[in-house]
């Protein structure tokens, strides 16, 4: 790896980037000892796996026994009921004679079914800022009020001085979602009420962090794509004039130009991801975090951790690699025989990424159907006539309709599968010419609105911290036993940290008079 240091090229001999202490401000004449000491801690820690792992092993009949709810949820994928809110219902069954029967999935923002919502907008008409009013306020606005509410976001559109040079440039990374956690924990500091968790004020955080996320995410892709890529960079000032979305695409594009098409589709996909229930993790998280006293930078930094996780945020782009790969083994998209002949082989471990997963297809709350991508196909459909991209399309109606059968024949299902809305997210944002690395920040730049509402949700109704119960099963060690903490040779010396030295003791010495305890967390 090669580092300019006055203008000098050095090759410093580490081809290792997670050895190089190069972007973590490591002078040349340390790196080589930094990369000796990771060495050594990698070769380290690789030799103690086998014993962690055999230590915290928790045998899964234990979790049954004591009627542990692995992941909040019972055998059959419900939820633990751990809270109430007015925020948003989600809704893939109803009880008929003591029996679930499962039905098309309904999802309703304060109140008002997602297809409403959609449908009520004009056909030329962005609604990000509207839904966004009523989940974080909680009435839909009349116009003078969705005016006011719009141009308050646009007034917050907008980055402290030089923070674009001074934070997002620095240590630019393909993980956009990490680069904007950063730069929301430093916007605190930027902040002179932080930690002030009044309503007023978190508010007036929530409003601003709605506003700034489109820049925080196409910024550090820019910083990113020139700096790791070699590309060139260009950073484009948002315009009061536009929607969310339409200035997401002016941000992102170089030549600045989008179609009403496209910002529709957009607006739609964003409005489709802003809010989906309190229990999904990363709004858990926000909750959690609330609950704990801390600051809206602290909480939204944490439900962004937990949305990046592959297993919450990055369902689409699991589907656009897999959807890439059939294509490249089905000839003919619209023979559905050759078709389900390779969701078979997926199905079988034989293709693709081995995990026997169609992704898409299944949610872990619906069965018959996701409410947002039966609103969401439409809109796909439209756009992917306006691209040209038919043949693509046929693909994805041919998975749509087959998955499911064939899931259902292969494994015992409690309940129905069919598509999820990251089914076709991730076919959006293609077209759109949306790079995969801002995928799951497209996810988050409509949550944060969904984190917020329950922010405050929560804040006002619960002054209570989240901490639910965890059963020990640990062995426990005799009283009397012989072996001292951290001793080198038992009852002989024991280890002490400050002089990293055996140091003798007495086999019959009194034991130490313990330290107060901790403050419960």
């Amino acid at each position: 790896m090669y580092h300019i240091r006055k203008k000098l090229e050095i090759n410093c001999g580490i081809n290792d980037r997670a050895s190089c202490g190069a972007s973590r401000g490591i002078n040349c004449r340390d790196r080589q000892g930094k990369a000796c000491m990771n060495k050594k801690l990698r070769e380290y820690t690789r030799a103690q796996e086998d014993m962690v792992r055999e230590n915290d092993h928790i045998d899964s009949k234990l979790y049954k026994e004591f009627g542990v709810k692995v992941g909040l949820r019972d055998e059959n994928g419900n939820g633990v009921l751990t809270g109430l809110t007015n925020i948003s219902k989600i809704t893939s069954s109803h009880i008929e004679n003591g029996m679930k029967i499962p039905e098309e999935g309904k999802l309703w923002y304060r109140g008002y079914p997602i297809q409403q919502l959609i449908n009520s907008l004009g056909e030329n008409e962005y609604g990000f800022e509207k839904i966004a009013y009523l989940l974080l306020l909680g009435k839909l606005p009349d116009l003078e009020e969705e005016k006011i509410f719009s141009n308050q976001i646009f007034a917050a559109r907008t980055l402290p001085t030089n923070f674009t040079r001074d934070v997002i440039m620095k240590a630019p990374s393909e993980d956009i979602m990490n680069s904007m956690t950063r730069s929301i924990l430093t916007l605190a500091a930027y902040d002179k009420r932080a930690k002030d968790t009044s309503i007023p004020n978190v508010l007036r955080q929530s409003i601003q962090l709605i506003a700034e996320f489109p820049m925080l995410a196409v910024y550090a892709y820019n910083a990113y794509n020139h700096y790791e890529k070699h590309q060139s960079m260009y950073i484009h000032q948002p315009s009061a004039a536009l929607s969310t979305a339409a200035n997401l695409l002016k941000l992102l594009r170089p030549d600045q130009k989008f179609t009403a098409t496209e910002a529709k589709v957009l607006d739609t996909a964003l409005i489709l991801h802003m809010e989906h229930g309190g229990g999904n993790n990363s709004t858990f998280t926000t909750r959690v975090v609330t609950s704990s006293g801390s600051d809206t930078y602290s909480a939204i930094a944490a439900a962004m951790s937990s949305l990046k996780g592959p297993k919450h945020g990055g369902a689409n782009i699991k589907v656009m690699e897999m959807m890439a790969d059939i294509r490249s083994h089905v000839q003919d998209p619209e023979d559905k025989s050759e078709v389900s002949w390779y969701l078979n082989k997926i199905l079988n471990k034989d293709a693709f990424d081995g995990k026997g997963l169609i992704y898409g297809i299944g949610h872990a709350i619906y069965s018959i159907s996701d409410p947002r991508e039966m609103v969401f196909k439409k809109y796909v459909e439209d756009l992917a006539a306006e691209k040209g991209k038919g043949r693509d399309l046929a693909l994805y109606n041919a998975v749509e309709e087959l998955a499911p059968g064939l899931i259902a024949a292969k494994r015992y299902m409690y309940k129905g599968v069919s598509p999820n809305i990251d089914f076709y997210s991730g076919f959006v944002y293609d077209m759109l010419g949306i790079p995969t690395e801002l995928y799951t920040a497209m996810f988050a730049i409509a949550r944060i609105v969904g984190w917020s509402a329950h922010r405050v949700e929560e804040l006002i109704c619960n002054n209570k911290i989240i901490r639910p119960a965890y059963m020990s099963v640990m062995d426990e060690i005799p009283v009397d036993a012989p072996y001292l903490p951290g001793s080198w040779d038992p009852g002989v010396t024991v280890y002490t940290p400050s002089s990293l030295k055996p140091t003798p003791v007495e086999p019959a010495a009194q034991p130490v008079e313990p330290a107060a305890p901790e403050q419960q967390g």
